[in-house]
């Protein structure tokens, strides 16, 4: 299966729900009236896109409805899709420059964090980069057995300490086993935090003075693993996030088993984070980098 595909197949759901939705909804419309905009806005807000870039879209399609002399309701597909990658476009790309450089990848429990780790690892891996994984969530044993598992079937090494481990310390002998192997990416693995527990985020703002202090030009990611099948909480835990700690990018997974993927428009207008990867699948290669044309065309796409 191609790329194309295994995006078109992992937006089924929410290309039914909200695409399927649109296009039934313009089909019943002879021309383009107040009426219209009101019930496209609506369903946008129920697809999960989010009230403020629901208005931003139809605000914005009114003016290149009016420019453009648009007068069919068909039309307005087009226009549609247009705005919305040029909405979800820009900052994507994963920050690798340096060697190390280092990804720190903060979420709740039962995102599929760890996982989303091993699969980015592997990629990474299959690319030439030599990798390290840090097993800093030292809360529970298990979490450093998987994140084992994940380094062996990705062919990359791992620095790891025993359940109850300082997660910083964990995180500075990582740093410090990449400088002296050349190693060219560090992963960090870290407890799965909830946003309220101030402990918690006293822990990631340590682990954050490690890595400015010991990699202070090194290219540094923050990325927030996000479960799409919560909708709008995901954009909350993403807000929430972004004050405590500061967020560079969303890994948005479970995408095919959803038809909630508007969030990721509300994430990234509403919120201002681009989201860099996103899973569709359970498989090593459902991870995929995230790009905006290609997820909106995969959105927009005709169902074979």
């Amino acid at each position: 299966m191609g790329l194309f595909s295994k995006i078109r197949d992992g937006l089924k759901k929410t290309r039914t729900a909200v695409v399927g939705q649109i296009d039934s909804m313009l089909g019943s419309f002879t021309k383009i009236d107040d009426e219209l905009y009101e019930e496209l806005e609506e369903l946008l807000v129920m697809g999960d896109v989010g009230v403020r870039t629901a208005e931003k879209i139809v605000d914005e399609l009114k003016v290149r409805v009016k420019k453009e002399g648009i007068t069919d309701p068909s039309h307005i597909h087009i226009l549609l899709e247009a705005i919305i990658i040029e909405m979800l476009s820009g900052g994507e790309e994963l920050d690798i420059s340096t060697q190390p450089s280092i990804i720190l990848v903060i979420g709740v429990n039962g995102v599929g964090k760890t996982t989303t780790i091993g699969k980015l690892a592997k990629q990474l891996t299959l690319e030439g980069k030599k990798v390290i994984l840090a097993a800093a969530d030292t809360f529970r044993a298990a979490a450093i057995d998987q994140l084992d598992v994940w380094a062996r079937r990705s062919g990359c090494e791992i620095v790891k300490q025993g359940e109850g481990s300082d997660p910083a310390a964990v995180i500075f002998d990582a740093i410090a086993a990449a400088k002296a192997r050349g190693a060219d990416v560090i992963i960090c693995d870290t407890a799965g935090r909830l946003h309220n527990k101030k402990h918690l985020m006293d822990e990631l703002a340590k682990i954050n003075r490690v890595i400015d202090r010991e990699l202070p030009d090194g290219a540094k990611e923050k990325l927030l693993v996000l479960d799409a099948t919560t909708g709008q909480n995901a954009v909350n835990q993403a807000e929430q996030f972004r004050e405590a700690t500061g967020i560079t990018g969303i890994v948005l997974t479970k995408l095919d088993g959803t038809a909630k993927g508007g969030v990721v428009l509300a994430i990234k207008d509403g919120l201002g984070i681009p989201v860099k990867y996103i899973g569709v699948g359970e498989q090593i290669d459902d991870l995929q980098p995230f790009n905006a044309e290609e997820f909106t065309k995969a959105l927009f796409a005709k169902s074979e």
